[in-house]
């Protein structure tokens, strides 16, 4: 067959490889009462509003989505007090993050992001031919000074996740502050706030009042981790209106599906669930850690619902010991650190399953080793 042509940035495309489905292990090992603490989804679930907005919804499904989100963005609008034009929602934050390179970037034009950190700000640049510069994180935070360092007249693009995946660590409002204010004004620094409403740390950036003062930035926030709506892909951007308008400019029509639209308007009035997902977070942080500290395992402190930590072995071995226990998770290898964990935070009795199985995996491979 003869082979058609192929743009070249698919040799520099790695797919996206998820957290391994519930259903794929029950097929593999053929177990029951799997968990999952992979992909940092919110174990409490969807907000009771959420889901009945949905089932009263579900009537409508022969009719297309409002394609301009109206009442989503007035929600949001009023709820963050900004104006409807500051806001554009996106088939989760991960589409939001490819319309900027389809905005911004052309063949190469670099960005420039930490690693490690999430992997879609990469393809983002490889899908349009970009370059990306990738500054290392230092003792597991950004380096902004490095990054500062990298801009050159090609940079176009600067991508902050804060809480950075997978480390769980953050940028300072007053690091920001300055890293932002000594950059050229025509590069677009994107602040990924998936985690935000997880974030303890009284130091964490009030980023809206930095768009407030007209600085180049596209906030990103989403409703699938607190909110609970992960499987219906709906996040949204905050920014300018010059930019607002450049990615709605290449938006799909309709990209945001009526129902996720429906449900994240009532999961956004749910005041009580998100308090219920906070509470739950900061127990599983203190058990884990107790538990990490008992088993002698390092682990970088967290502002998100998910930890990173050091397994001392080889992580691909224990993810696959893990497996076979019917606990799902995410090895470090994929990140560039071979011998860490991430673990999303679970309930309580997830979370105590998660540690026991870790103990005894851990007992597993320190006997083979030691043959």
């Amino acid at each position: 067959m003869e082979k058609f042509f192929k743009r070249s940035c698919l040799q520099q495309i790695t797919p996206y490889v998820p957290g391994k489905p519930v259903e794929e292990l029950e097929r593999e090992f053929g177990l029951k009462n799997i968990i999952k603490m992979a992909s940092n989804e919110n174990p409490l679930g969807p907000s009771p509003m959420a889901l009945e907005a949905v089932r009263n919804f579900l009537s409508g499904m022969n009719f297309y989505p409002d394609g301009n989100a109206f009442l989503l963005k007035k929600d949001l609008a009023s709820y963050l007090g900004l104006q409807e034009e500051n806001i554009i929602p996106g088939n989760g934050a991960d589409e939001l993050i490819t319309l900027v390179g389809a905005a911004y970037l052309n063949p190469g034009d670099e960005i420039i992001m930490a690693h490690p950190s999430f992997s879609c700000y990469e393809f983002s640049a490889f899908l349009m031919d970009a370059v990306p510069r990738r500054i290392c994180t230092r003792d597991f935070h950004f380096d902004l000074e490095a990054m500062a360092a990298a801009v050159t007249s090609k940079t176009r693009i600067i991508f902050i996740c804060n809480p950075n995946n997978p480390t769980g660590t953050i940028v300072t409002h007053r690091q920001l502050e300055s890293f932002l204010k000594n950059l050229p004004p025509e590069v677009l620094v994107v602040i990924d706030e998936a985690y935000n409403e997880y974030v303890t740390d009284p130091d964490y950036p009030s980023s809206l009042s930095f768009l407030d003062e007209g600085l180049n930035i596209l906030i990103l926030r989403t409703f699938s981790k607190i909110y609970g709506l992960a499987g219906l892909r709906i996040g949204y951007g905050l920014a300018g209106r010059e930019v607002i308008a450049d990615l709605n400019s290449v938006r799909e029509p309709f990209n945001v599906n009526a129902a996720a639209q429906v449900a994240a308007r009532a999961a956004l009035r749910d005041t009580e669930h998100i308090r219920a997902g906070r509470e739950l977070n900061l127990r599983a942080k203190e058990y884990l850690y107790k538990e990490f500290k008992r088993l002698g395992l390092p682990y970088v402190p967290t502002e998100a619902n998910f930890v990173f930590v050091d397994v001392k072995v080889d992580s691909r071995d224990l993810y696959q010991s893990l497996l076979r226990k019917g606990v799902i998770v995410r090895p470090g290898d994929i990140f560039g650190y071979p011998q860490y964990l991430r673990v999303s935070f679970g309930t309580e009795e997830q979370n105590c399953r998660f540690i026991s199985a870790l103990e005894e995996s851990l007992e597993q491979l320190g006997s083979k080793s030691a043959l």
